[in-house]
């Protein structure tokens, strides 16, 4: 895969059944990893889902996750738009275009789980996630 466009929707504290809902309607495989599963066991957040990925039979693929610990949740404003995949250079291209002139709330760079992931509001107010998968 080089890259995927998909949405990324945030949730106040419910991503869990609101994943396995959208599981529920569109069918498919849920894979739901918590803040605990990556190194934050024994935080009142540990069980919260820090990602959370649908795809669905037919080729629909939908994320999402609770907001982490220290950002706030603001109904309305709870999707970004997610570019995944292995082409490293396609997709800092992407970023470097999407960033230009915006706002970089996570810098590109390798993150905890072992991807390079970045955060970004182009000038047009629309958020962005990239993510590089490595291996």
């Amino acid at each position: 895969m080089t890259a995927r466009l998909n949405p990324y929707l945030s949730f106040d504290g419910d991503a869990r059944q609101a994943m396995e809902f959208y599981r529920d309607v569109f069918g498919g495989e849920l894979r739901l990893n918590t803040f605990g599963d990556f190194g934050q066991a024994g935080t009142p957040h540990a069980d919260k889902i820090m990602h959370g990925m649908l795809e669905g039979p037919d080729g629909l693929t939908l994320m999402g996750a609770d907001t982490p610990p220290g950002t706030e949740y603001a109904p309305g404003d709870s999707f970004s738009v997610s570019l995944s995949g292995t082409d490293e250079t396609e997709l800092r291209g992407y970023w470097e275009k999407l960033s230009d002139g915006g706002t970089v709330t996570v810098p590109l760079e390798r993150q905890m789980w072992g991807d390079v992931f970045g955060m970004c509001t182009d000038r047009f107010g629309t958020p962005w996630m990239v993510d590089i998968t490595q291996g």
